[in-house]
């Protein structure tokens, strides 16, 4: 099932029923089906087309969802900025995707030279003229999702038609989604996960989608009893702040049949107090943007093992092999490997880096973890030093190229450090250049200036020498086995 055609489907199937709403409007399914089309005619009198790259600079609204299948509907491909990122790495993205158009929140913004600008508030809602019949390639490239790499420069997945609607139906089954479903959306839309679990996959399933506004812990149960959703996704630090909520707050969540749990681990401790606290399951997944948003979950119907992240999805394989690439025993930890038709096609523009992600089709993931005898992965560390701040992916490498660009640094080493309520924070040791001193109030303001508010580090350590290894490579654990020693600046 292509998603282009998907409002089409629903429309003709159930023209009253419920689709999507948010705190603005609610669409049945016919009405969302004409909006796409007026959304679609619009993007097409502005040039866009087959192949063409639409970047949604937006929050979380109805109208990302009209412009997701508005340009599927030409052909077209969606990639989703993050509204907080620095103007800098904005202009990165839309420079490496080739966009053309340029949608964003009502208010001055200003294009970069050559491409499209269109204020959210100006989309049209009349599909006057004629409609076109829904590009209808499998492999016509859906989603551009950005990911930061080692490397520190972020890479464009590409994931095209056959990848997301794999992905949706693995998990429709496995979630059991239907009809009778409603989903509360509470992830940003600039994330495959918030695309994948909370819209598309309820859509395919017949569902309907409430889009949350911002989430607060202290509104969040207030929401759920009034729009009284059967599921939702969420990340490992909203759950630790709902599950903080003073011992009075006794919502009525018996509309919910599950929540997911992904994006970052969870201790099995915190799973099983919320669920006892709130009366309803908590399922956790693990996946990568490459691998389409999930390659494993935990069951909502049959044994959940906390600590771990679950079984592949259907038609999902997973191996764990050692460093020669040969497949371990049970219990013994590797890397994980996927295998399954969600698999990304490969990075924009990097096919040196695709074929070291992919290898005969496998996906190597750099995540460290073993499977039991029933198939349930365990994930025990992350390779490649990547940091976790509230499910946000922190790579050090981005950071520490803003820092050693202070004239001051000679070098820098950025680190996460356990944290409770985000899970771990970034913070950056810095070693001066001979001479030099470094200000430490400077490279805040250039972290602030160079980088999304989620990956400046909370604490700078100016440090003499940062430690080594016998190779000469920064040592990083003894970083985080001392930082607390060190006074913070």
């Amino acid at each position: 099932m292509n998603f282009a055609s998907l409002p089409d489907r629903r429309a003709a199937l159930d023209p009253d029923g419920a689709a999507v709403k948010d705190g603005r409007q609610t669409l049945t399914n016919v009405q969302l089906l004409r909006r796409v089309q007026a959304a679609a005619r619009h993007l097409r009198d502005l040039g866009i087309g087959p192949g063409d790259v639409v970047a949604l600079k937006l929050t979380n609204r109805v109208e990302f969802v009209l412009l997701l299948f508005a340009a599927w509907r030409l052909g077209a491909t969606i990639t989703p900025v993050n509204p907080s990122m620095t103007d800098v790495e904005v202009a990165r993205q839309l420079k490496d995707s080739g966009a053309r158009l340029l949608v964003v929140e009502d208010g001055a913004a200003v294009a970069p030279e050559g491409l499209a600008l269109l204020a959210v508030g100006d989309l049209r809602e009349d599909a006057a003229g004629s409609d076109q019949a829904p590009y209808a390639d499998s492999s016509a490239l859906a989603l551009l999702i950005y990911t930061s790499g080692t490397t520190g420069v972020p890479k464009g997945v590409m994931l095209d038609h056959a990848n997301i609607d794999a992905m949706a139906e693995m998990g429709r089954r496995s979630l059991s989604v239907g009809p009778t479903d409603r989903c509360l959306l509470i992830l940003p839309l600039f994330h495959v996960n918030g695309i994948v679990v909370s819209i598309l996959v309820p859509l395919l399933a017949g569902a309907s989608v409430a889009i949350a506004d911002r989430f607060r812990p202290e509104t969040f149960f207030d929401v759920v009893e009034r729009e009284r959703p059967t599921f939702f996704s969420a990340v490992p630090t909203i759950y630790s702040m709902l599950a903080a909520l003073p011992d009075d707050v006794r919502p009525d969540t018996s509309s919910l049949r599950f929540g997911v749990c992904g994006a970052a681990p969870a201790s099995a401790e915190l799973l099983t107090r919320f669920e006892t606290r709130y009366g309803f399951p908590l399922v956790e997944g693990y996946g990568l943007s490459e691998g389409t948003c999930g390659s494993t979950i935990n069951p909502v119907a049959g044994p959940r093992r906390a600590g771990t992240v679950g079984l592949p999805f259907p038609g999902q394989e997973i191996r764990i092999v050692d460093a020669a690439g040969v497949d371990v025993a049970p219990g013994v930890d590797g890397e994980v490997l996927v295998r399954g038709a969600n698999v990304m096609r490969g990075y924009l523009g990097r096919p040196d880096e695709t074929a070291k992600a992919i290898v005969d089709g496998w996906l190597h993931t750099g995540d460290v973890g073993h499977l039991d005898a029933d198939g349930y992965l365990t994930l025990v560390g992350r390779s490649k030093d990547m940091i976790i701040r509230g499910g946000e992916n922190i790579y050090p490498k981005e950071i520490e190229d803003v820092l050693t660009g202070d004239p001051s640094v000679l070098e820098a080493a950025v680190i996460g450090v356990p944290d409770e309520k985000w899970g771990e924070v970034v913070v950056a040791y810095v070693q001066p250049r001979p001479g030099s001193d470094v200000d430490s109030e400077a490279l805040k303001a250039l972290c602030t200036r160079s980088l999304t508010g989620y990956k400046r580090p909370t604490a700078f350590f100016v440090v003499e020498a940062i430690p080594k290894n016998a190779v000469g490579k920064i040592d990083k654990t003894s970083l985080r086995a001392g930082h607390a020693e060190l006074p913070a600046s």
